[in-house]
């Protein structure tokens, strides 16, 4: 089903802005996506409706903020195609999902963890550092030359009998999606546990964790239309119940006495201290925007936009795409170089000359960049609310800046 542009973008107050007599292009959703006025008006609703703490009080306020917060979780359970809701461990973003577990199961020293090599830091550094203070071992698996997912390098690495597989979902250095069912088989055959980073793939396109079968998924509010400083991780009840939380405190626990402790169970008690109620609310909201419109329409509209803007750059000089050059295996990320040209002069002078904003550097990737000898890249990142008008007026701009420039 094609999307009703006009009526999608009439909810992103972003949008309306004009700037230096110029509408707004808004090209970096990999990294922050905008907010519709659903989110904003959730949000707006604890605060102004109901500023209570949930769960802490018997009075109304209280009451209502602990069944909207319920909802919220229910409704990020449903995203997510979690079996129950008590599997939904809210957090503060997909990097504090992945931290959660880095530090929350029980390695000993010479445990195997395995990543991919284009892991974002937030499923590189939690690794390294446990590496040095616990003696785990960290393994990468390389892809193959034309960028895609080697499961023969995969099978390899599981040989050394890994305790955990923790891999990006959809990359965002070139928006690549890993065969992540095809890795959970291999990894669960092998003995290890799954963990996917979808900050990337869950705001894009249909998640089941039942069906991709991981054990533990972490996604982000913020790159899928939620307020910053949100999001979730998805754990096996099973599993979330054998963990030991890392961090604790109020709301963690059933009961104290000066020298012991009873804990809740699961979500509970990983999520110590007061809440970000109105955070968790926008989130739900946004779940629920996107489920209205369909992922698997958002998905269908953002290969249309990246197959026409891969064709439009083509015949740009000295440009090179990074990642598969199908289009089909980018999604809606079109990360490039060009020769002689630093990526964030690229960057400056899009948004300068017609308000067009992309993204520059290594997205947090080093890595990769350092492993390929590679500067940087600029990157064009597309969302629901992106326009084939605002694709060709991207294209148009880049071809001329860079012809300049040469």
């Amino acid at each position: 089903m094609a999307l009703d542009l006009n009526k999608i973008r009439a909810d992103f107050p972003a949008l309306k802005r004009i700037i230096r007599g110029k509408p707004v292009v808004y090209l970096d959703s990999a990294c922050m996506s905008l907010k519709p006025v659903q989110v904003l008006e959730a949000m707006s609703r604890y605060y102004t409706e109901h500023p209570g703490c949930g769960g802490r009080s018997a009075h109304k306020f209280s009451t209502e903020t602990s069944e909207a917060y319920h909802k919220a979780r229910a409704t990020i359970a449903h995203y997510l195609g979690a079996g129950k809701l008590e599997e939904i461990v809210f957090t503060r973003n997909t990097t504090e999902g992945i931290n959660l577990v880095a530090n929350c199961l029980d390695w000993k020293p010479g445990d195997v963890v395995i990543t991919s090599d284009r892991e974002h830091n937030s499923n590189l550094l939690p690794w390294l550092m446990l590496a040095k203070k616990r003696g785990i071992k960290h393994v990468v698996v390389e892809s193959n030359p034309d960028g895609t997912f080697s499961m023969p390098n995969l099978k390899a690495a599981l040989g050394q009998k890994a305790k955990l597989v923790s891999m990006v979902h959809s990359s965002n250095l070139d928006g690549y999606t890993l065969p992540a069912e095809q890795i959970t088989k291999a990894a669960h055959d092998a003995g290890a546990l799954v963990m996917l980073d979808a900050a990337q793939s869950a705001p894009h396109k249909p998640i089941d964790v039942r069906k991709l079968g991981v054990d533990f998924l972490a996604i982000s509010g913020h790159k899928m239309l939620g307020p910053t400083g949100t999001g979730a991780l998805y754990g096996k009840f099973g599993l979330l119940e054998k963990l030991e939380p890392f961090m604790v405190g109020g709301d963690t626990v059933s009961n104290t006495t000066y020298d012991s402790y009873t804990m809740l169970p699961p979500p509970e008690k990983f999520e110590a201290g007061l809440q970000n109620y109105a955070g968790a609310m926008g989130f739900g909201a946004a779940a629920e925007y996107l489920d209205k419109i369909g992922r698997q329409n958002i998905e269908k509209h953002e290969l249309a936009l990246n197959k026409l803007t891969t064709e439009l750059i083509a015949d740009v000089p000295g440009l090179h795409i990074l990642g598969p050059q199908d289009p089909a295996l980018r999604g809606g990320v079109i990360s490039f170089t060009v020769d002689k040209i630093n990526p964030h002069d690229i960057a400056l002078m899009l948004d300068q000359a017609a308000n067009i904003m992309i993204r520059s550097g290594m997205h947090c990737v080093h890595s990769w960049f350092n492993a390929h000898g590679i500067a940087g890249s600029a990157r064009a990142s597309l969302y629901l609310y992106n326009t084939e008008e605002e694709v060709r007026l991207f294209a148009e701009q880049l071809g001329r800046m860079v012809r300049t420039l040469i």
